[in-house]
């Protein structure tokens, strides 16, 4: 436990030297005021600046409801633009202890692979995840003074569906960091996978029920419905399956020193 507790002291003294815990915050704010704000006054701006000829802009824009605001900040903001800077955020959680040699090196000592896996999961999500909470209260807050009120329950309950999903973005990205030795190719393969699981949402139920980015659309529904979609707990629980899954293939390759540090 105690080395547990060092190596996630460790991770949170490395965020901060990147500056990680100031610019991450940063950016899920700016994201997620955006949408409220451009949602409400883009007609007005564009009318201002006589830009809107051959424009045509939904007279309903600025009449939607806060709900379906909040949940165009998941869809429009945070799994686009989000989804993007979170791999970027931790794609090197495990390729930079590789590429020198700290891995080795702390697999020498009295630490076992899940205590290091668990280090960089927990540090890295715990951060990831007070982010995008910081930035989506933001947008909550924006919502209600721009556009209706969004019950707090409801507010509530979409944000720990959405972390879920932030969950599996960070423990798939930290297995592709593991397998892979290219920062590059890792924020590549990371990137295309998540936001494809994203884009194939309600292309098939099959699929929708295996698919971790269901978890965002769950989120999603909440917010416009104001209530949670039955099949919500069996596709949480297949989203749990797949964080374990990557879990097992990452300490696999620890385990079995699949990798390389040269």
């Amino acid at each position: 436990m105690n080395n547990f507790i060092v190596l996630i002291k460790k991770e949170f003294v490395q965020m901060a030297r990147d500056l990680k815990v100031i610019w991450l915050p940063i950016v899920y704010i700016f994201l997620g005021v955006t949408q409220p704000v451009v949602t409400h006054y883009l007609p007005s701006i564009l009318e201002a600046l006589g830009g809107g000829q051959g424009i045509t802009i939904d007279p309903s824009m600025t009449d939607q409801k806060g709900g379906e605001v909040l949940a165009s900040t998941l869809v429009s903001q945070f799994d686009q633009l989000g989804i993007i800077i979170i791999v970027i955020s931790i794609m090197g959680i495990v390729q930079t202890d590789k590429a020198n040699g700290m891995l080795a090196f702390i697999l020498t000592r009295p630490v076992t692979v899940l205590s290091y896996i668990g280090g960089k999961i927990v540090s890295n999500y715990s951060f990831t995840g007070f982010s995008v909470t910081i930035g989506y209260f933001a947008s909550y807050l924006s919502v209600n003074y721009l556009f209706t009120d969004v019950p707090f329950s409801d507010m509530i309950n979409a944000l720990l569906f959405y972390l879920v999903w932030v969950l599996f973005m960070v423990s798939f990205t930290t297995m592709i960091s593991t397998i892979f030795n290219s920062q590059g190719l890792i924020a590549i393969i990371s990137i295309i996978f998540l936001i494809g699981c994203r884009i194939i949402i309600g292309l098939s139920p099959v699929i929708d029920q295996v698919n971790p980015a269901i978890m965002s659309k769950h989120a999603m529904e909440v917010l416009i419905t104001g209530s949670v979609n039955s099949s919500a707990i069996g596709n949480m629980l297949a989203v749990v399956v797949w964080i374990f899954l990557t879990l097992f293939v990452t300490n696999y390759w620890i385990a079995h020193k699949k990798f390389n540090h040269e």
